[in-house]
């Protein structure tokens, strides 16, 4: 799984100019050998983190315009506001809320996006990233109880992350 990350090969291909630069300046980018990208970075979610992402109540998305824009907003919903369709695809239910629609029109602009998995109990987080695709009927929306749309991704990277500074807030 991890031999077919995209980019993979030496460790210098896998990481943009910037992130390159933060490495060398704050920390060690020798630490970011191939073997430690190939541990650490994925382009398709591990089967042992499906039943994880699917109980996730909540998780929060990061999305951009076309210009470059950022916006982040949490998606609560309960268990099951997220649905593992394969090993490098996933679908999330968008609820009505406010009527801004600010995620779904960055999604329209720029299908590129960013989930955050968050668990308070025992800190695990985990990252996707992918481009996405909105679905207002068919299948994919009838996966999800009283859902306007539904949010498909093609999974392009996944990195579970350390949780040493994640608070315990929910008794685990």
């Amino acid at each position: 799984m991890v031999s077919q990350l995209v980019g993979a090969g030496p460790a210098e291909g896998i990481f943009h100019a910037g992130e390159r630069r933060a490495q060398i300046t704050w920390g060690d980018p020798a630490i970011w050998n191939d073997a430690r990208v190939k541990q650490l970075l994925w382009n398709k979610i591990p089967a042992k983190f499906n039943a994880r992402i699917e109980a996730a109540p909540f998780f929060f998305l990061a999305t951009s315009d076309s210009h470059g824009r950022c916006d982040s907003s949490f998606k609560g919903g309960g268990p099951g506001i997220v649905r593992i369709l394969a090993p490098d695809r996933l679908a999330f239910a968008d609820f009505d809320g406010n009527g801004a629609f600010m995620s779904i029109g960055n999604i329209l602009e720029n299908p590129n996006l960013g989930m955050l998995f968050v668990d308070f109990s025992d800190g695990a987080r985990l990252r996707i990233n992918g481009h996405a695709t909105v679905h207002d009927n068919g299948e994919i929306v009838g996966l999800f109880r009283n859902a306007s749309r539904a949010i498909v991704v093609d999974v392009e990277l996944v990195v579970p992350n350390c949780a040493k500074h994640v608070p315990h807030l929910i008794p685990g």
